[in-house]
């Protein structure tokens, strides 16, 4: 229970610049330092970014390491993070979906196409399309 309003309290204070450099470290997927974050998001000085560098170490999102700050929690919903990648949750579905609609349309397609047949394809590409359109709205957020 401890953990939900510590993720609450984050989210609320995760917006502007913060938000920013939270995402841009998301991406990088690698150490960065003050002076990186504030050449590549071209902040007005390197106090800037170390401000908002500190505050994401406060909130416990992001910790200092030897190369700089990486990130050490994800906080934005409907993502898996796999070391130091994060990818949208939604991309188990695309998969489960895409794999099932080319079993189905590669082993178990009756010899003529039948409603049934033809029902569950439409239901699959629906699926497919639905979770697709998901995944990449939650990556464009990244």
């Amino acid at each position: 229970m401890a953990e939900k309003p510590r993720k609450e309290a984050a989210d609320s204070h995760l917006t502007g610049t913060t938000y920013l450099i939270y995402r841009y470290m998301l991406k990088r997927r690698e150490p960065v330092g003050i002076s990186q974050v504030q050449k590549d998001l071209s902040l007005s000085s390197s106090s800037v970014s170390e401000y908002h560098l500190k505050k994401l170490v406060q909130m416990g999102l992001i910790r200092e390491e030897q190369g700089g700050y990486v990130v050490d929690k994800v906080v934005l919903d409907n993502l898996i993070r796999i070391r130091r990648v994060a990818i949208p949750s939604q991309t188990a579905y695309v998969t489960f979906f895409g794999t099932t609609l080319a079993i189905l349309v590669l082993f178990l397609r009756p010899p003529t196409i039948n409603s049934l047949f033809f029902f569950a394809l439409v239901i699959n590409c629906f699926a497919l399309a639905v979770t697709s359109y998901e995944a990449v709205k939650t990556y464009r957020r990244l």
